[in-house]
């Protein structure tokens, strides 16, 4: 399988620390592929580093077989799209102005047409004229999440299945809503679109993802299928904690952690 996207032993270092170290990946069009890791395991920076906001200090990462840092601002935002951790909005945008934002300059009747479709999948057309900044911050996450699927859509009518990238998308978003994006996601990446996504909640990455890399110190410890990477000892040694973990009926693993320190 050709990867949509891949680096080349990345790294990125400030201040002499390391904060992404010598990692090498390849994702391929269709995958959902989860970054997970404790705070400070470079998960963000991997991102930012494939979204192209970031230039590697060392190695190099290609889209579409071409260097990532050939593409000028609007012809990547074509090609990828990405849904940051944190998106602050003070101006009193309306829901439906913040999630046009996404289409660039697409035709207006293309722009319509994949507003009201996103909007409608984030469940929030009955919200399109609200101000942004009056709505709870899990409901402007939902409208950022509606932008990026706006942009994504737009650039794929173009050239095909891209990249969606997400930081920490469920942070914000209570248990439904972060099912919801999820399977969002799931769908795009069924239709071809591959799909990077930060998450902590280890359980919804091994429900919902086809691969899972896991970070510890910057340097990628375990790329692999949800069972490889959710072991008893990877999680007391990366995370700190011991896990019991079990399998629902239908195989996918899941775990309840526990504290290793005495109560």
């Amino acid at each position: 399988m050709s990867a949509l996207i891949e680096a080349q032993s990345v790294s990125i270092t400030v201040g002499g620390a390391a904060l992404v170290d010598t990692v090498s990946l390849r994702i391929g069009a269709g995958e959902l592929v989860a970054i997970v890791g404790p705070n400070g395991a470079g998960k963000s920076t991997l991102l930012r580093m494939l979204s192209g906001d970031l230039r590697p200090s060392r190695g190099a990462i290609r889209l579409r077989q071409r260097d990532l840092n050939a593409y000028g601002p609007r012809e990547l935002a074509q090609h990828r799209a990405m849904l940051s951790q944190h998106v602050n909005v003070t101006f009193p945008f309306t829901v439906e102005e913040i999630v046009s934002m996404g289409a660039g300059e697409s035709p207006r009747a293309v722009t319509r047409a994949q507003v009201t479709a996103a909007l409608d999948e984030v469940g929030l057309s009955h919200f399109r004229l609200r101000q942004l900044p009056t709505l709870s911050g899990g409901e402007q996450q939902r409208a950022h999440f509606a932008r990026v699927l706006v942009q994504l859509a737009c650039g794929e009518a173009l050239h095909g299945p891209g990249l969606l990238l997400l930081d920490e998308p469920t942070s914000s978003l209570d248990l439904r809503h972060q099912i919801d994006l999820v399977e969002t996601a799931r769908r795009r990446a069924a239709r071809g679109t591959a799909v990077i996504a930060i998450l902590h909640d280890l359980n919804l990455a091994m429900r919902f993802a086809d691969r899972i890399l896991l970070l510890h110190r910057g340097r990628l410890a375990v790329d692999g299928d949800r069972a490889a990477a959710m072991q008893a000892d990877t999680l007391r040694k990366i995370f700190e904690i011991d896990a019991t973990i079990d399998y629902t009926g239908g195989g996918v693993p899941f775990l309840l952690p526990q504290t290793m320190r005495p109560i």
